[in-house]
């Protein structure tokens, strides 16, 4: 792969180009875009680690990507001056590196859908094993059935900024083909007629069948190289994405879960303070009284050592990130994999099930499955029944906003497109309007007047 096709400046979508402008680059463009969509706004009410918390200190979905997002710049501009240096790139700048991967890292959430990683869970659940999903799954194509069967948060967020927002524009929200192709953590289909390849960048899939037409433009245009149908080679800056996601959420969860009486001070001490490089900071450690601040400062010199260690482990990976036969993460090959790997066993035997995320994550599958439940057979009842559905399916479909339906509130006659329909509109939900809904609808919380 090249670089100078890797940094397309084209839209996705547009005919057109726009003259270029020194004050304000496309990729800062695409960063403006998604800060203002509607999907990003809603990340502020969407699930990180804690859902529903009732602190005001806990991060949200929304929190977590500008952090990400922050990192991610950082570690674009390292690694785009290197790089730049010692390709000789022309026309193009470290800056350019660093807000391409900041708009991507931005945006790697916005598809997730209510309750963090266990909604993903719920929705496949609900598809899996409820009647009324396995009368779906048997009327659809094997590639289509896949799609609902492993549902994923990266292919509905390619889905929402290439199609669903801006849904007049082809290409959505139109973003350049550089900042989508480094969005795009699993550039693959979901069902493949193969073998599925090894490495990182495939075990799970980046895009719905719906969208395969969208994805395999960018990917031309930038120049991925195919694998097999429905495979390509992962955008290298896609593994900064994914690296400045893996930093956050190892080291941030862990202080989190301090601030809520989860871990004690002692403990997240101990963690963080290899990370951070003790000789460096004990002096000014031992000055801080305040055990929120002290935490804090380790938190933030230890993602600091770690962004240094991914600029460095990149650069001496750069040939087989470039041909594709890199396979692993890059927090797996830097010095301090293993200490990263420890933040991430300890959240995981402590943290994510802990009764107050288990109890309302559980909570989550009976809100979603109830959700799709009513949804699905209303789309169904009446694009199948016409005048004949019943008169809950033609009450409830008022439910459903326009843009998902049409203006005509008529449910797409393809079985397919209409209860992907429905699973954009439910992933799309905030954490509380999926428990409002599904309290009203069930009569669990009736409006007043």
């Amino acid at each position: 792969m090249d670089w100078n096709r890797l940094l397309s400046r084209v839209r996705l979508g547009m005919t057109s180009r726009r003259a270029a402008s020194e004050a304000r680059t496309d990729f800062q463009r695409d960063f403006d875009r998604i800060v203002f969509s509607a999907a990003f706004r809603r990340l502020q009410d969407k699930t990180q680690v804690f859902p529903l918390s009732q602190s005001d200190y806990v991060r949200t979905r929304l929190t977590h990507s500008l952090e990400v997002s922050s990192v991610g710049r950082t570690l674009g501009a390292k690694v785009g001056d290197s790089v730049i240096r010692r390709h000789h790139l022309k026309g193009v700048y470290p800056q350019d590196f660093g807000a391409t991967v900041a708009a991507a890292c931005l945006a790697h959430d916005i598809g997730n859908p209510p309750f963090g990683h266990s909604g993903e869970d719920a929705i496949r659940l609900w598809f899996e094993t409820s009647p009324t999903g396995q009368e779906v799954l048997e009327r659809l194509e094997p590639a289509q059935r896949q799609d609902f069967l492993h549902f994923e948060g990266n292919a509905q967020g390619f889905r929402l900024i290439a199609r669903l927002q801006s849904p007049d524009n082809r290409g959505g929200m139109q973003l350049t083909c550089a900042t989508l192709g480094t969005f795009t953590k699993y550039p693959r289909a979901s069902w493949l007629d193969g073998p599925e390849p090894a490495g990182i960048a495939f075990k799970k899939f980046g895009f719905f069948q719906d969208d395969a037409d969208l994805f395999t433009e960018m990917a031309g245009e930038l120049g991925l190289t195919p694998i097999v149908p429905g495979v390509w080679r992962r955008h290298p800056l896609a593994y900064l994405v994914e690296a400045a996601d893996d930093i956050c959420y190892r080291i941030i969860d862990i202080e989190d879960a301090f601030r809520l009486s989860q871990l004690r001070y002692e403990e997240v001490r101990a963690l963080l303070l290899p990370l951070a490089g003790e000789d460096k900071v004990a002096p000014r450690l031992d000055r801080m009284n305040d055990p929120k601040e002290r935490i804090a400062y380790l938190r933030a010199k230890a993602i600091g050592n770690i962004i240094e260690q991914v600029h460095e482990g990149f650069l001496a990976r750069e040939d087989a990130i470039l041909d594709g036969t890199f396979t692993e993460e890059l927090l797996d090959v830097i010095p301090s994999a293993a200490l990263m790997r420890t933040l991430k066993e300890r959240a995981e035997a402590e943290v994510y099930v802990s009764p107050p995320v288990v109890e309302i994550e559980a909570a989550g599958f009976e809100v979603l499955g109830g959700l799709l439940q009513a949804f699905v057979t209303t789309v169904n009842d009446i694009a199948e029944r016409g005048p004949g559905a019943s008169a809950k399916s033609r009450m409830l479909i008022y439910l459903i906003p326009e843009q998902f339906l049409g203006y005509s509130r008529q449910p797409h006659p393809e079985l397919y497109r209409r209860v992907l329909a429905v699973t954009d509109f439910v992933a799309g939900m905030t954490d509380s309007y999926a428990v409002t809904l599904f309290k009203k609808i069930t009569g669990i919380s009736l409006p007043t007047g």
